[in-house]
């Protein structure tokens, strides 16, 4: 007996020999701890770094220390994941902040309220309010190390006795965010223990360091998390705005992991800067750096600045803040990805140092804030006025989006400003301003409030990046060197919402209203006594969601393939739903809820009488039935797009998705499923599948089922031969001819352009794009183009071009423009190369088809615009298919 007990002991000291625990003492910290504060160890039953803890573990730590200083500690929910987990925040510092922490919250609203606070009660605010710092930590599920370190960061502001920690809490509000993806966090821990032996591996080829699909990083709906502050779809993000827009922080940091080769990360970012970021709030991020910089020379660690992450896009959890006046940055360190890691040099990293670093960084940055309240409240009030100064100074001051032609859009992109804490009008009458009528109902804002630089961030057709930036690009290029774009150059919310909008230099003088944080308007019933049927005219959400709560209802659908006129003298648009009285007799009863729920507008009719376009029962008038949605799941499909796409389905058009592993899906009974999406892919999908997954689809959309190709998915259809497509490299107009003989002719190179011609690959790919906005030109005599604008915009990238379909092939539904790109920075070579190209190709295969498009429509789930084509392929083409039913 007792050498088991021995033996166990063995065990748990050899699992734990490479562990590094934390102990803020050993960090420098010239403080004592007040014994009756409970540390992380009598909490949670073990040292802080010692274990990676779990989101149940980490919530009841804060539960716990809100529990016993409730004068000092608040904690706030602010919603639950799509796993049920909650989301929450606490907010932390001395008895009276706390005390007067609803006081605090009026005041900074005050204060942020730039257009209605007169300066003399400004500046009152500015001598009086505490300043506030946001620490976000585990954005990304995966990035283990930050969320053990808000822990830290809390015990150390509770248990702490010196003099400089308790002067901090005197003068600051600390807000820890300690986990804002829990359920990804969830996933990594459960999966990293699984793997784990007697003893943790350093091996960065081992189990625990190589996460299966997918990964911990994402959510859910497998988002990066990171990635949503423009669309804000998912609640870890959009609960988070809620919160920041009503405590408005001055400080906010987004902690994360990187490689753990590496060391670490913080503000000053790299170039470029999106030109929105003020100089004075680029001098504050300089100043946070560099007293971080000291922090960690006193301890003697390594860190970096301004080599990567840059400033540029502002859909970040570190960028979004900036356009409200906070100043917001990103640290990143080195990631252990479990206990412990050999770096590429021969040392061991672990889990503690990760915590060690994230939390002298937390500690730094308090520091920082709370050594510049009164300047840090003041350029937040400064920036907020001067953003009003400058809308009323501009040629565009207003924005006008009237939603006639997407009444979906329009009201989905004006309660997605109000989310973002810009104050949006509604007209409740007709106006004209700038000579352009508008209706009632037509949406303006005015760039002359106090989220100024929000408003333009989401609205501007283009933010450029800086000349002297590009210039370099272009310069590495020549040089065959990788450029240096971090992310997407284009994020215009209407150009991806396929809205039409002026600007104007005046503000319309019409009675209206503020615009309610509502993405969905309820819609209406005209004639809901109707006879013979109610038609839903296409071409927006409104009506897309009409069609798949009506399908699943089990009601009787049909669907027009061309536009068609009314005796009523309305024409409607091609893929009108049809749904008539003798098909559906208890229609009635349902009609007004449909509206309600799907915010459609739902003509009904007494009669069935067309004078122009297809009959009710015309051939042309397919009936719609609910299709069973089958999506290619797992190893080799990117977790993102397969997310995006699932996500947009389930719960933006409200329809079920079934998933499947390649591996499964070689061998399964399809016939169960009518459509089946092939999201884009990160690795070798033939291999995947193989000889008998090739069969199998092939004979399954040849018998009648539709398969949707989504980005590079589609160079699969094109190698199995089911799309008579091909993959076009880049465009060259001379050989290189390298030859590989021993002894080749002399040659002479007239210039250094030659030169680097010559060494560029016989068969290169077209240059890869970071992310750019291009517009699209729709062919609108085909079902598929149905309710569809003749030109659209997409998000375009990567490196693949395709070449069109021939006529006795198929159909190019959708084509690159002309004039290629709408916004951001696009290589001069492929905006060439990939004007008129496919976008979207359509090919009959026997009873079936295959639907082909070139790049991601769901990319990111805020390519709203594309909504529309999604729909009709899906079930216009499960329509249009002619399997035996």
């Amino acid at each position: 007996m007792r050498f088991k007990k021995l033996l166990a002991v063995s065990c748990v000291a050899a699992a734990l020999q490479l562990t590094t625990t934390v102990n803020a003492q050993e960090l420098g910290l010239d403080v004592n701890y007040d014994p009756a504060v409970p540390t992380l160890d009598e909490l949670l039953g073990y040292p802080a770094g010692s274990r990676i803890s779990s989101p149940d573990a980490i919530q009841s730590y804060f539960e716990a220390i809100a529990e016993k200083y409730p004068t000092q500690v608040k904690l706030i929910n602010y919603g639950k994941t799509w796993e049920g987990r909650d989301l929450f925040f606490v907010a932390l510092s001395n008895a009276q902040n706390m005390q007067n922490f609803e006081q605090y919250q009026q005041g900074i609203q005050k204060l942020s309220a730039a257009d209605k606070t007169s300066n003399t009660e400004a500046q009152q605010l500015i001598k009086s309010l505490p300043a506030s710092v946001w620490l976000s930590y585990g954005v990304h599920g995966n990035e283990i190390s930050s969320p053990e370190a808000a822990m830290l960061t809390a015990y150390h502001l509770l248990a702490a006795t010196d003099a400089k920690t308790k002067s901090y809490l005197d003068n600051t509000i600390v807000f820890i965010d300690p986990m804002q993806n829990p359920d990804g966090r969830a996933r990594f821990v459960s999966r990293y223990y699984m793997t784990t032996g007697i003893q943790h591996s350093a091996d960065r080829n081992s189990a625990e360091h190589n996460e299966p699909w997918p990964s911990g990083r994402s959510n859910h709906y497998l988002f990066d998390l990171n990635r949503d502050w423009l669309a804000l779809t998912q609640p870890e993000i959009s609960g988070q705005v809620d919160a920041l827009l009503e405590n408005m922080p001055l400080v906010f940091v987004d902690l994360h992991e990187m490689g753990g080769d590496t060391s670490y990360y913080f503000t000053p970012e790299a170039d470029p800067y999106n030109p929105l970021i003020t100089p004075k709030q680029r001098e504050t991020l300089w100043a946070i750096g560099e007293n971080n910089g000291r922090w960690f020379d006193e301890r003697g660690y390594d860190y970096f600045t301004r080599e990567i992450f840059d400033a540029f896009y502002p859909g970040y959890g570190a960028s979004w803040p900036l356009y409200h006046g906070s100043i917001s940055m990103t640290y990143e360190m080195a990631s252990a990805r479990g206990h412990v890691f050999r770096t590429k040099d021969g040392e061991i990293l672990t889990y503690g140092d990760g915590v060690q670093r994230h939390f002298v960084a937390s500690m730094s940055t308090i520091e920082s804030v709370s050594q510049q309240r009164e300047q840090l409240l003041s350029n937040f009030w400064n920036y907020r006025k001067q953003g009003i100064a400058l809308g009323k100074d501009s040629k565009q001051r207003t924005y006008l989006f009237s939603g006639k032609d997407d009444a979906a859009a329009a009201q989905k992109l004006a309660g997605l400003l109000t989310r973002h804490g810009v104050e949006v009008h509604q007209a409740q009458e007709s106006f004209k301003v700038c000579g352009v009528d508008y209706p009632a109902g037509s949406f303006w804002v005015d760039s002359a409030q106090p989220a100024h630089y929000m408003v333009r961030t989401m609205l501007d057709k283009n933010i450029a990046m800086d000349d002297d930036f590009l210039a370099e690009q272009e310069r590495r290029r020549a040089n065959n060197l990788p450029d240096e774009i971090y992310d997407v150059t284009a994020w215009s919310l209407p150009l991806m919402f396929n809205i039409d909008y002026q600007t104007c230099n005046r503000v319309p003088s019409a009675d209206s209203q503020v615009a309610s944080r509502d993405l969905i308007k309820p819609g209406k019933v005209v004639n809901k006594d109707a006879k013979v049927a109610f038609i839903v005219p296409w071409g927006d959400m409104n009506a897309g969601r009409f069609l798949t709560t009506a399908v699943q209802a089990g009601y009787t659908v049909k669907r027009a393939d061309m536009a068609f006129k009314h005796k009523n003298g309305t024409t409607y648009p091609a893929g009108s739903l049809i749904v008539t009285t003798a098909e559906n007799p208890d229609i009635h009863a349902a009609v007004e809820h449909l509206a309600e729920a799907t915010g459609a507008t739902i003509y009904g009719v007494d009669s069935s009488w067309v004078t122009e376009g297809p009959n009710f029962g015309s051939n042309n008038t397919q009936r719609i039935h609910a299709p069973n949605i089958l999506m290619l799941w797992d190893e080799p499909v990117s977790s993102l797009n397969a997310g995006h796409t699932r996500f947009v389905i389930e719960q933006q058009f409200g329809y079920p998705v079934t998933a499947m592993r390649a591996q499964n899906m070689a061998r399964a009974d399809l016939s169960h499923y009518q459509v089946l999406i092939m999201p884009a892919v990160y690795g070798n999908l033939a291999n995947s599948l193989g000889d008998s997954g090739k069969a199998n689809l092939t004979e399954w959309v040849e018998r009648g089922g539709v398969l949707i190709t989504l980005g590079n998915a589609t160079q699969w259809a094109v190698d199995s031969e089911l799309l008579s497509s091909a993959l076009e490299k880049v465009i060259t107009k001379d050989p290189q001819g390298h030859g590989n003989e021993k002894r080749v002719d002399g040659m002479v190179f007239e210039s250094k352009a030659q030169l680097m011609h010559y060494i560029t690959p016989d068969s290169a790919d077209p240059y890869w794009t970071s992310g750019v906005l291009t517009n699209l030109d729709v062919d609108q005599e085909h079902w598929l183009s149905a309710g569809v604008k003749p030109n659209l915009v997409s998000v375009t990238v990567g490196n693949q071009i395709y070449r069109p379909l021939s006529i006795e092939n198929g159909r190019n539904i959708v084509s690159y423009s002309e004039d290629v790109l709408a916004s951001g920075y696009l290589w001069a070579e492929n905006q060439k190369q990939l004007q008129y190209k496919p976008y979207l190709m359509w090919q009959p295969r026997q009873k079936g088809m295959v639907i082909s498009f070139t790049q991601e429509p769901t990319y990111r789930a805020y390519l709203d615009g594309l909504n529309v084509l999604l729909l009709n392929a899906i079930f216009g083409g499960a329509a249009h298919a002619t399997p035996l039913r």
